[in-house]
């Protein structure tokens, strides 16, 4: 049994914060040999002055190898070209033009392996009157439309959690993977570009739809509720339940019995799909009001037994020891005071795990020189500050 498909494949990254770390780390867990490059000493932003104790560094790098070299230096460089020929893979999220200023650009890169897969991740793509400027996740979520579909209309708020640099990572992930199933069959080397502003198009699918549907109003939190006939329910409790109807003639007379309100079945307000989407701020009091009523528990027996498609509103907290969770096995054990969490695929039925920890910085700078230089030429690096390593000058190559 596999479950790690990309055992064999080589990933170079020179990555930082989320984006590219996010798909290198899921390539990491699906078996790639993940090389980091970083600066020497301090290392990528995302440790924070912490080396691998950062739990934002952990998570998105959890299973890499660290090479900390200095590409403000020729040799430095050289190195990184030296090693190129060895690797199926390179992801860089760096700002357009400057990897082709350190000589590390695609076109340079290919010449030292003609069949690489080089992927770029930007902000806004590279060109475009957007092309130089720098862009984070909420910049990502606030240009690409989802902060107005996750906000009410005309009152718009940053969202609470990062949306545009996650989607943008398996974005990423996935066009690794394509191109090399397509290097498989003989396509040659890929040039894989994607951006924070195109990867959240994956979030707005559904509100572009909408647009199309209602020209006249811009989609928000919302313009959805009726169309897909979901509502937010407060218990009797302090518990909320999420319910969602949708089309389903059945799924509606489930809910109005389950709340004992088989008079509702009978209104014309509501006795058809057409209906209640155009009466759903009729109904959506109603059906809030008969939920103050019982206890989450309760309700959560009901529901199961009308056979209506419910949830818990589960904290992130909650949602960690969740039973279904648990048997879905999607967090590796705790280490470091951080849980990693694994990638949401598995095969033959067993989920590739994440069971490596981060990278000091530059802990395997040595082993990584040592494939294409000597000992005496990496101690030489190492003494100008050009390669750093925590294992020091004159250390042993650690066994991999």
């Amino acid at each position: 049994m596999q479950n790690k498909p990309l055992t064999g494949i080589r990933v170079l990254e020179f990555g930082g914060y989320i984006a590219a770390p996010y798909a290198t780390s899921i390539l990491a867990a699906l078996g790639a040999d993940v090389v980091k490059v970083e600066r020497p000493v301090t290392g990528e932003d995302f440790r924070r002055g912490m080396n691998d104790q950062s739990p934002y560094f952990i998570q998105y790098n959890g299973g890499k190898r660290s090479l900390a070299v200095d590409l403000k230096t020729p040799e430095g460089i050289t190195l990184v070209k030296e090693l190129i020929p060895k690797f199926d893979v390179i992801v860089e999220n760096i700002r357009p033009g400057k990897m082709d200023a350190l000589g590390l650009g695609k076109s340079d890169c290919a010449r030292l392996r003609p069949d690489l897969v080089y992927v770029s991740v930007t902000g806004f793509g590279n060109g475009g009157p957007l092309a130089q400027r720098p862009a984070y996740d909420m910049i990502g979520q606030a240009f690409g439309g989802i902060i107005s579909v996750l906000s009410d209309a005309g009152n718009m708020g940053a969202t609470g959690t990062c949306l545009a640099d996650l989607v943008t990572g398996l974005s990423t992930a996935t066009g690794v993977l394509a191109a090399l199933v397509g290097r498989a069959h003989g396509h040659g080397a890929q040039h894989v570009e994607t951006s924070i502003a195109e990867a959240v198009s994956a979030i707005t699918v559904d509100a572009v739809t909408q647009l199309f549907e209602n020209p006249l109003v811009n989609p928000s939190r919302q313009t959805r509720h009726p169309q897909a006939l979901t509502f937010c329910l407060k218990t009797a409790g302090p518990e909320f339940i999420t319910i969602h109807v949708s089309s389903s003639q059945k799924f509606f007379e489930s809910l109005i019995e389950a709340i004992d309100r088989p008079d509702l079945k009978n209104d014309p307000r509501f006795a058809t799909y057409a209906a209640r989407v155009e009466n759903y701020f009729d109904l959506a009091p109603i059906i809030a009001d008969a939920f103050l009523g019982k206890p989450a528990e309760q309700w959560e027996r009901l529901l199961i037994e009308f056979d209506v498609p419910f949830s818990p509103v589960n904290t992130i907290s909650q949602l960690r020891t969740d039973p279904q969770m648990q048997w879905l096995d999607l967090y590796e054990p705790e280490r470091d005071g951080v849980t990693q969490v694994r990638p949401p695929w598995r095969f033959d039925g067993v989920r590739p795990g994440r069971d490596a920890p981060a990278p000091k910085v530059g802990q395997h700078s040595r082993e990584l020189a040592a494939e294409v230089y000597g000992a005496a030429h990496i101690d030489h690096l190492i003494d100008e500050g050009i390669l750093f390593t925590t294992a020091g000058r004159g250390a042993k190559v650690e066994a991999r």
